[in-house]
This record gives structure tokens, C-alpha cells and sequence, in this order.
């Protein structure tokens, strides 16, 4: 069938600055993309994002970039009608109950309407605390939920405010953005670690990265992310404030190994691994990752992720690792991601649900 016009509304596909969804966003557009479609990504000049870009407009889809404020958010919307697919993703990070209730309205007749999920834990646990929370309204206007992860819960949840089809669309690798890089002396460590300090983050960075280099002093951690200034740290750990995404394949292949630490609400949820997961196994790296049900979905714990219950463990892990079991790991993750979990992958699933081909049956929200 003919390529689909899609209006996507996001938090930001131009910059990674404060936005951890850049990556899931521009390996599931580029796919897209890759299968004729067209993509508009509409994104509000916010959280100074446009003055840190990490990328030009790439060429599989045309960015439109507006002021953050409502009258400019409701122009861009007009700007999206007639297209055949609309989606409003969680987390732009202004406006966000406006552009949801206003874009079933834009959508014309046999548009479908998407509300994709890059939070879904999150967005799930604030509904259900708050009964005027205006989503819960929405909800049932959209003609599909997609998520950035989160399992049959997620779907199950979804189904009970009202969906009509609820379907987890995996983070994944973009085998041609995260790949092996030679070293880079500036990124030597023992332990790697980048995320930016956030509330619901935080008490677990605490628990898995700060605690381990406290108990492995003689081992080199390195950290990077926005908001670390003034934290208290051990004296091993090296902190090189936001790392840019051209620098992530470096960092993930300097260091003896990687670690993820995954958010409160996704941990408590399970089945929803980062895109720090898929980064640093693309790049050969051996990952280290906090404990969350489900993963064996993505890597085998000990031979492709090696897997913590606490900063003790990952401490234990560091101390024990060796440079030629970190090799085999990194490279036997790198080889499953390849095999089973890139974004031409999940493009696949997407285009399916997009031209109703799809058949969810366990997904299917009751």
C-alpha cells in the first residue's frame, strides 16, 4: 500500500537535552521511514532543547518546531490535519493535557489516533491516584495505546481506563547509530554510568551506582548525565556532566562495563527496558543492569546482561569482572539485540497495527 502521511507529536526527535525518548523516537521514526512513510514530527521549543541539539533535521522526517505555548501548540495541530495517522506521545513536556484532548478533533475522518506511551508505569500510577486526572477522559478517544514497554500489566491497566487496543512497542537498537567504537581514554572506567538526576531516579542511582563505588574504592566509575553538581560521591567516581549522544558509543566501549538503573515506576512494572539497555549491548558493551522482571525477554542474565539486586551486587560484579568475560558478554548481547531486537523489528510490528494487519489477541485490552 501507498506510504502513510504521520503527524507525530513528541517531546523532541533534534535533541536529546533532558529528553530520554530521543533515541526510541528516531529509531522507530527512521524505520518508519524506511517503509515509505512519511513522518512530520511536530516539537515545542522547550527546556532549552533546541539550543543543545545533537542532530540536523535528518532526512527521513521533516521536523516543525513551535513556540511553547498554547495558541502555537493548537497552530501546529491545524498544521497536522489531513494527516492519516496522528500521534501524541506522553512527555512532550508542555501542554500536554491540550494537545491530548485537542487532537482527536483534528483528526478527520478515518484517521487513526494514537497515544503512544514513552512512560506508560508512570502515567498509569498517576491516573489511578488522581480521579480528575484529564487523560483519564481521553483515553477511550484514541484508536490504539502503544507503549515504550511494560508488559501485559501495562496492557491490563490500559484496558481498565478505557482502551481500545493496547500494544508494548519495545525499545531496540538502532544498529546504525549504536555500534562497537574504538576506546576513548576520556571515558575510561571501570563501571560507566549516564542519567540524568530525576526524582524518581535518584534513591535508585543512590542504591546501584553511588553505593558500589562506595564499596568498591579501588575501582574507576564514571558518570555522566545532567543535574549530578553538588551531589555527594566518593572520590572514585568521575563525574563529565551531559554526554552527548555522538559520544554514547564511546562511553559504552571504554569502560570494563555499563550499568543501567531503570526508573521507580518502570522497575516496580517490569517488562520495560531503557534505551540505555539497547545502546550499550549494540555497542558490544557489557551491561550491567538493576533487576526488573522480564528481561530474559531481551538478554539471557550471565551469559548476554549481568544483573543486580543492589549496589553490593554490582559492586561484586565490577570487582570479579575481567576484561575477557566483559568481551564475551558485550559481544553475545550485541549478537541477540541484532538478531531479535532492532528498530526494523519493531517497524515491523508497528506497520502492522498502522495497516490493520496486525493480529494482538494477548495484547488486546478487555
Amino acid at each position: 500500500m501507498a506510504g502513510l502521511d504521520i503527524a507525530f507529536f513528541g517531546s523532541s526527535l533534534v535533541s536529546a537535552y533532558w529528553n530520554g525518548a530521543a533515541t526510541y523516537y528516531r529509531g522507530i521514526i527512521r524505520a518508519l521511514a524506511a517503509h515509505g512513510h512519511r513522518i512530520t514530527f511536530y516539537e515545542p521549543d522547550a527546556y532549552d532543547r533546541q539550543k543543545h541539539r545533537d542532530m540536523d533535521d535528518p532526512p527521513w522526517a521533516r521536523v516543525v518546531v513551535y513556540e511553547a505555548d498554547e495558541a502555537s501548540a493548537l497552530r501546529a495541530l491545524e498544521l497536522a490535519r489531513g494527516a492519516d495517522v496522528l500521534v501524541k506521545a506522553s512527555g512532550v513536556g508542555v501542554n500536554d493535557a491540550l494537545l491530548e484532548a485537542a487532537l482527536p478533533d483534528v483528526a478527520g475522518t478515518g484517521a487513526l489516533k494514537i497515544f503512544w506511551d514513552v512512560d506508560a508505569p508512570a502515567t498509569l500510577a498517576r491516573m489511578r491516584k488522581d480521579e480528575d486526572d484529564p487523560f483519564r477522559a481521553q483515553v477511550a478517544r484514541y484508536d490504539m495505546v502503544l507503549t515504550y514497554g511494560g508488559g501485559q500489566p501495562v496492557v491490563d491497566a490500559y484496558g481498565r481506563f478505557g482502551a481500545r487496543l493496547c500494544v508494548p512497542i519495545y525499545n531496540a537498537l538502532d544498529p546504525e547509530t549504536h555500534h562497537p567504537v574504538p576506546a576513548a581514554p576520556r571515558f575510561a572506567a571501570d563501571l560507566g554510568f549516564m542519567a540524568s538526576r530525576l526524582p524518581d531516579r535518584e534513591r535508585r542511582c543512590d542504591a546501584f551506582f553511588f553505593k558500589a563505588a562506595e564499596l568498591a574504592p579501588g575501582r574507576r566509575f564514571l558518570l555522566g548525565g545532567n543535574g549530578w553538581d553538588g551531589k555527594p560521591m566518593s572520590p572514585n567516581v568521575r563525574y563529565v556532566g551531559h554526554v552527548y549522544t555522538r559520544d554514547h558509543n564511546a562511553l559504552n566501549c571504554s569502560a570494563l562495563a555499563v550499568l543501567n538503573v531503570t526508573r521507580d515506576s518502570m522497575a516496580e512494572t517490569g517488562f520495560s527496558p531503557p534505551t540505555r539497555v539497547f545502546e550499550a549491548a549494540g555497542a558490544g558493551a557489557c551491561l550491567v543492569t538493576d533487576a526488573w522482571e522480564g528481561i530474559e525477554m531481551f538478554l539471557e542474565p550471565g551469559t548476554e546482561v549481568l544483573v543486580a539486586r543492589d549496589g553490593a551486587e554490582v559492586a561484586a560484579h565490577v570487582e570479579a569482572l575481567t576484561p575477557e568475560r566483559s568481551r564475551r558478554i558485550g559481544e553475545a548481547a550485541r549478537r541477540r539485540m541484532l538478531a531479535e531486537h532492532t528498530y526494523a523489528h519493531r517497524a515491523g510490528e508497528v506497520v502492522a497495527l498502522l495497516t490493520g494487519t496486525a493480529d494482538h489477541p494477548v495484547r488486546r485490552t478487555a
